[in-house]
């Protein structure tokens, strides 16, 4: 939050602002969208490779 006092942010600024903030937002959404379920990365799967021999 900005105080009373602090002039308020150019124009330029705030298009920054803004196309910093869309940006984040689509890292975030694109991340949500990768996202693994940590149901799926903790699942023990067997290896039986061993068994099988040289």
């Amino acid at each position: 939050m900005r105080e009373q006092n602090e002039p308020v942010a150019s124009r330029g600024e705030q298009i920054e602002a803004a196309e910093h903030e869309a940006a984040k937002r689509r890292i975030l959404a694109q991340a949500e969208a990768e996202r693994v379920p940590v149901e799926d990365t903790t699942r023990a799967v067997p290896d039986r490779r061993w068994r099988r021999g040289l």
